[in-house]
């Protein structure tokens, strides 16, 4: 037999959706091997039901551009070419805004002086681990101040 999934999502916050979820997990856990993710990375709540105990927590990263001024010739074309408007070009200096950027990396590939490195920066953390009942459980939490969760979940939780 393939194994099922189970998805609850989306839907007005305070509608229950936690509650149906884990209730279910804990429910199946009798007879069945569980896993739940808590993919609601703004704000996970999962465990307030489950208390898990974490056995692991990782860092989320990802991928921002760092401009080296001494090889800068403040061409503009990464600026150009960032189309969510994550580097701009002020008084002759290309100034990086992290909380705009997607990681696409196109401006580092498009560099004609290879002035632009990515560097890793920190947006969140993942908590694994397992409940009383067996549930093996995990959790994506975004860092305060971090405008996309996405990568948290796409790039940790569901590997």
């Amino acid at each position: 037999m393939a194994p099922l999934k189970i998805a609850v999502a989306s839907g007005k916050g305070g509608t229950g959706k936690t509650m149906v979820a884990t209730s279910l997990a804990v429910s199946l856990a009798q007879k069945y091997r569980v896993q739940i993710l808590d993919c609601d990375v703004e704000a996970p709540n999962a465990h307030l039901f489950l208390k898990p105990t974490i056995t692991e927590k990782s860092s989320s990263e990802m991928l921002f551009p760092q401009i080296d001024e001494s090889l800068c010739t403040t061409c503009g074309i990464c600026v150009e070419n960032c189309v969510y408007h994550a580097l701009a070009n002020v008084n002759e200096k290309i100034l990086v805004f992290p909380q705009l950027c997607h990681g696409c990396g196109s401006c580092q590939l498009l560099c004609p002086e290879k002035a632009i490195t990515e560097i890793p920066r920190e947006i969140g953390q993942i908590s694994l681990g397992i409940t009383d009942t067996g549930v093996k459980f995990g959790m994506g939490e975004l860092t305060i101040s971090e405008p996309m969760g996405t990568p948290i979940i796409l790039m940790k939780l569901v590997k």
